[in-house]
């Protein structure tokens, strides 16, 4: 017979320690009886009284409900007044520059120990704007007859519910500002019980909802969205399966779009992946041409490029760019971007980068001397053997996760004959524990 699990009953009763230190996702951590405890909201050298919310075998889990002395000048009060609760930010009450601070620590110890290597220099990060920043998000929505609504937001912290939010600081305002608003829109329809998500896109002028309607909706319910889409500026589109069922409620024709840089307009759909931060990705693009020296003379090689975020800023600098990504449709969107801002240098393929032999297409044979590569979460290890072999002398790596980062600069250093020149963190998602990073690896 199967033995079952017991749950380990929590302590009911608050508890009194002091923080030793930080993890990587900005939990204090402190030990009782030997015992490793993680502790959300709270800082190094403070003593807090905290209420237990997990037991494992080799580590607890808590949560402060009380700071009775600190001695952290990295304390502020968080702006959000739902901090705590909704588990969209888990950082906000660290003053910025601790932000900083921490993720740098976290790209460096995970360079160090997953990939036993060591820049030759730490870049300054990459900053911006702190609040309203975030321009692409996927919001959660849900009927809940206890509190007689409809709840519109994020995740409790901890917990498969959503949370009850009023509105989101770190969201661009035109949508932040609306939670409550979405809520109470939704509760009218017909099918208040059958929209599941909402997912948000914006450019510089306008803003895209995808609803995620569950069944086919009413004539009265669309007319309902696209009445409030009039009213408030907000474009409407309906999803009724998968991606590929996005469809314009309102308006008819509607495109949105964003500029890398002057003189450069991307358009996009609003189930694309485009960067949710604008001012930082701006900066990135430019940085990631200072890094790689770019000059009229180059042949790049742009990998995991997306609908040409990197490739068509390079494009306007050198003499040809190739980019190369997984997703077909983005390459369409590549491509189209490529014709309408006339730049006929810059070439799409779609291949699965994971799998595909690089040296086995014509447009790899005569090599390149540079690579960007921007990479999912999973990395880039399947294709770093390859991009040795294509002689680039210049990399440049953009990265969402610093273990994968690591673990690809331990191959680039200790098999393939690069050297890491510089790396550092890029503030693309302030107020969160995601660290967002750029290296240089040249070859040696």
């Amino acid at each position: 017979m199967a033995r079952r699990h017991r749950r380990r009953k929590l302590p009911q009763d608050p508890v009194e320690v002091t923080i030793e230190s930080l993890s990587h996702e900005g939990r204090g951590i402190a030990r009782i009886e030997g015992k490793t405890i993680f502790i959300d909201g709270a800082l190094t050298g403070e003593t807090v009284k905290f209420l237990y919310t997990k037991k494992n075998s080799k580590y607890d889990e808590g949560k402060t409900v009380e700071v009775i002395s600190s001695v952290s000048s990295d304390r502020v009060e968080a702006k959000c007044q739902h901090f705590g609760l909704c588990g969209g930010c888990s950082l906000m009450h660290m003053a910025p520059e601790a932000q900083l601070a921490l993720k740098q620590k976290t790209l460096e110890e995970h360079l160090t120990h997953f990939g036993n290597v060591a820049p030759q220099k730490w870049l300054e990060p990459l900053t911006g704007p702190l609040f309203g920043y975030r321009r692409k998000a996927r919001l959660g929505v849900k009927h809940v007859p206890k509190k007689e609504r409809v709840l519109v937001g994020f995740r409790e912290k901890g917990t498969p519910y959503l949370a009850l939010l009023d509105r989101c600081e770190v969201l661009d305002q035109r949508v932040g500002a609306r939670l409550a608003e979405l809520g109470e829109m939704i509760g009218q329809l017909e099918a208040y019980n059958r929209i599941a998500q909402i997912e948000v896109a914006m450019d510089d002028d306008h803003v895209a909802l995808i609803f995620r309607n569950l069944d086919p909706l009413s004539e009265q319910d669309q007319q309902a969205l696209i009445g409030y889409g009039k009213a408030n500026d907000l474009w409407i589109y309906l999803q009724s399966g998968g991606p590929d069922t996005v469809t314009p409620l309102w308006p008819e024709n509607p495109q949105l779009s964003y500029a890398p840089e002057q003189s450069l307009q991307l358009d996009f759909e609003p189930s694309d992946f485009t960067q949710v931060n604008a001012s930082i990705n701006q900066k990135m693009i430019q940085y990631a041409m200072e890094l790689l020296d770019v000059s009229e003379d180059d042949r790049i090689l742009d990998l995991f490029c997306g609908l040409g975020n990197f490739s068509l800023p390079l494009a306007k600098r050198v003499t040809e760019v190739v980019g190369v990504e997984g997703d077909e449709a983005l390459v369409r969107h590549a491509r189209k971007n490529a014709s309408n801002n006339q730049l006929d240098n810059a070439t799409f393929e779609q291949a699965d980068l994971t799998k595909t032999q690089l040296k086995d297409y014509p447009w790899a044979k005569a090599g390149f001397n540079k690579i960007l590569l921007d990479p999912p979460r999973s990395g880039a290890l399947e294709v770093l053997e390859q991009l040795a072999d294509l002689g680039a002398e210049r990399l440049v790596y953009v990265s969402c996760n610093p273990a994968t980062l690591a673990r690809d600069a331990g191959e680039l250093v200790n098999k393939h004959g690069y050297t890491l020149v510089s790396t550092g963190i890029m503030d693309m998602f302030p107020h969160t524990r995601h660290v967002e990073s750029i290296a240089l690896f040249v070859k040696s």
